[in-house]
């Protein structure tokens, strides 16, 4: 090798300098914002500054940047990663724990996925659980039922519900509960008796053939009584006066003559 050749490496090494914040991002595959991020948060050691005051990065700085965007990239919190400290080591323990969550995620979201197949294929509340949702797909219930479906699911227990969803799988909408939902407020008296009347007979067998509709509060999570003033609010928030007059008559009237097993 020449004389000349040697003059000429040793003067590109000496015009070799280190990098700066913008190359050491560029050469991890980041941004300078996550880089200065990463030094505010204490993940990235501050490098020595040149004369001028700009930064001087070495090839440690950017082994330790690409460990920290390629764990972050695995999807660990930069939090997890301070844990790690910076030590090169193979975290295992921290990627099987993180492999175990991915896994937990992955089943939700097919989960999720299969209740928007459902959703799709048959159209059902999106403001129900997917249980009360199926069962109510096949029902044509008034707004006002609905929202009171809505607060049945956000107060009773599973047994509740289940008692619901049994009695909505084996619903039909007869007449008078058609008459019951259209019935304005200011229905006059004889309406509202003949209403209570013919609707009585059919609350009755609803009852009969779902029992758990007798203790629907039994397993609430938050208590009976919590569970019952809640759906007394709704009642009476959801339904005008000459429907709740219905309700309370077609009440009096269970109450009256009560079936066999009844409490």
């Amino acid at each position: 090798m020449s004389t000349h050749s040697c003059r000429q490496r040793r003067s590109r090494r000496r015009a070799v300098v280190a990098w700066s914040t913008r190359q050491l991002a560029e050469l991890a595959g980041t941004t300078v914002r996550a880089v200065r991020h990463y030094h505010e948060v204490g993940l990235l050691d501050e490098p020595e500054r040149r004369s001028n005051g700009y930064k001087s990065y070495g090839v440690a700085h950017l082994v330790r940047l690409s460990r920290i965007k390629r764990l972050a990239d695995l999807g660990f919190s930069l939090a997890q990663i301070a844990e790690m400290g910076t030590a090169a080591e193979h975290p295992e323990q921290a990627l099987r724990a993180l492999d175990a969550e991915l896994a937990a995620t992955v089943e939700r979201l097919q989960r999720i996925r299969a209740e928007l197949a459902l959703t799709l294929r048959r159209p059902a509340p999106t403001d129900l659980p997917p249980e009360l949702a199926k069962a109510a797909a096949h029902v044509d219930l008034s707004d006002a039922d609905r929202a009171f479906v809505v607060v049945l699911a956000r107060v009773l227990g599973p047994a509740g519900i289940d008692a619901y969803i049994e009695m909505l799988q084996g619903y039909h909408a007869e007449p008078p509960m058609a008459e019951f939902d259209r019935l304005p407020a200011d229905a006059d008296e004889q309406t509202r008796h003949d209403l209570a009347e013919r609707m009585a007979p059919q609350v009755r067998a609803m009852f009969t053939g779902n029992p758990g509709l007798l203790t629907p509060y039994a397993d609430a999570p938050r208590g009976a009584q919590y569970a019952w003033a809640a759906v007394e609010f709704a009642v009476n928030d959801l339904y005008n006066a000459a429907q709740i007059d219905v309700l309370t008559r077609i009440g009096r009237a269970l109450e009256a003559a009560p079936e066999p097993g009844w409490t």
